[in-house]
């Protein structure tokens, strides 16, 4: 019986496999969509919800993989998360996470007084708006299934930053798809295209899958699985994007299928 690498090249898109764990339980998913909007949301929204998470959070621990592996070290800690952004900005999610985790203090500033000491930082009063850092405890078990799956061990200093993230960034999912609802589709979408001048514009790609996303039909009170699509394209950007996109629908297609 042959060994795999430890850290195998990424070759592509997950497959055969992409669902084969799944951290974040629809229940979870559909808890955090409450906590930021009263719609209805749909199963097929969970599960893409749920696999987009997924998707951006294997991207990280990969990284982190990576950058432990190179210091001869198998147990990520938050240092090595700093240099999975670092090398892959694609990556740079549930920034709102930094302000509250001292793994990110040095990306988000540090403020110093005339006698050189460390200013903290101001505390905001309590609002009444659903924090999702005060709900990131729920994405632990999560974060440690997800770090089984992919062969790797973290300390727990990383694993509440993966915590912080994932609820972060799920929060903001639930929160764009919702207003993809209320708007009728992604009205901040848009392209630009270079013409030489003289030469007459092109013509738009009618077929592209992402403009296909900027709108939207159906009722003003559920959250689909499109809506999360739409919402994906708004937080992420390029081949996590698109990697993303393709898992969440296959993820939903099985969902559908099982």
């Amino acid at each position: 019986m042959t060994t795999q690498p430890a850290l195998p090249e990424r070759s592509g898109p997950e497959t055969a496999s992409v669902m084969d764990v799944s951290p974040f339980k629809p229940s979870l998913v559909k808890a955090v969509f409450r906590d930021v909007t009263p719609m209805h949301v749909s199963r097929s929204a969970a599960w893409a919800a749920a696999s987009v998470t997924r998707t951006v959070l294997v991207e990280i621990i990969d990284g982190a993989r990576r950058a432990a592996a190179a210091e001869a070290r198998r147990k990520l800690i938050p240092g090595d998360l700093l240099s999975a952004i670092d090398r892959n900005v694609e990556v740079e999610v549930g920034s709102k996470w930094y302000d509250h985790s001292p793994t990110f203090r040095g990306l988000t500033g540090v403020l110093y007084d005339a006698e050189g000491v460390v200013v903290p930082s101001r505390k905001r009063s309590r609002s009444r708006r659903p924090s999702a850092v005060a709900g990131a405890h729920r994405f632990e078990a999560g974060i440690k299934k997800l770090l089984r799956s992919q062969g790797a061990t973290a300390v727990p200093a990383m694993v509440r930053d993966l915590d912080g993230i994932a609820s972060v960034f799920l929060t903001d999912l639930a929160r764009d798809a919702a207003m993809v609802v209320r708007e009728g589709g992604v009205k901040r979408f848009g392209t630009a295209t270079l013409v030489m001048p003289g030469e007459p514009a092109p013509l738009p790609l009618l077929k592209d899958p992402l403009l296909a996303l900027s709108t939207r039909r159906g009722d003003r009170r559920t959250i689909g699985g499109d809506d999360v699509l739409a919402a994906t394209t708004m937080q992420l950007f390029g081949d996590l994007r698109q990697r993303a996109l393709t898992e969440a629908r296959e993820a939903t297609q099985n969902t559908s299928a099982g």
